[in-house]
């Protein structure tokens, strides 16, 4: 009798364009949630940029596919951050750009080579945004989960550290809600900010959803 292997397969290229179109269709299908959550504490615009600039993403993928991870990964960065207004393009735009410098030349990624892009990828954030833990940002959801998928290494499969990730950055999410804003637009609301889900925080979550349940 065949046993199955309790290892995943390595992310190759179409992985990863499953995951972006994958992210594509869960901001589209969010796009409403983050403009409310956005209009209470920011520009009401994060759900409308996002979903515009991951439309953009998935497009460029349709036109020209990239040969390679960090080419896919390079090709949605620099879309994001040349469609996608307010700070959601950039801080997106360099995550992904990170992630492709960390690939660099490899065809494949395994567990431990995904979980360097995604820390690469959330160390470009703060470099860009200067966010902290507590400053009810994106960081707030992408940094627990930077962290399961780093604690995961050596014990879980792929799709086990992804499936840890996501349900860290879900939590990470939540724990926006009771935070005051120390960064952005919605710093400006003081003591009002709390009581508000971040519109950054939920679609960070997003990117690791859909990161679980296409990667593997």
């Amino acid at each position: 009798m065949m046993t199955e292997s309790p290892t995943d397969p390595p992310i190759d290229t179409a992985g990863l364009d499953r995951w972006l179109r994958a992210f594509a269709a869960a901001i589209a299908e969010n796009e409403e949630l983050l403009t409310r959550l956005d209009s209470a504490i920011g520009d009401a615009d994060h759900g409308a940029n996002m979903a515009r600039g991951m439309k953009a993403v998935v497009a460029k993928l349709d036109e020209s596919p990239p040969a390679g991870p960090a080419a896919l990964l390079k090709q949605a960065g620099m879309t994001l951050v040349s469609t996608v207004g307010g700070a959601s393009g950039p801080l997106y735009g360099t995550f992904f750009l990170r992630m492709a410098q960390a690939v660099g030349d490899a065809t494949e990624l395994d567990e431990a080579a995904l979980a360097e892009a995604l820390r690469a990828g959330l160390e470009g954030i703060v470099a860009r945004g200067k966010a902290a833990a507590g400053d009810k940002t994106m960081y707030d959801a992408l940094a627990p989960a930077v962290d399961a998928m780093d604690a995961a290494l050596g014990g879980e499969e792929i799709g086990g550290a992804l499936r840890a990730a996501a349900e860290a950055a879900a939590q990470g999410r939540d724990a926006t809600t009771e935070m005051e804003a120390r960064k952005g637009r919605a710093s400006y609301l003081g003591e009002r900010s709390v009581g508000h889900q971040d519109p950054g925080a939920t679609s960070a979550a997003l990117l690791l959803s859909t990161a679980a349940d296409t990667l593997p």
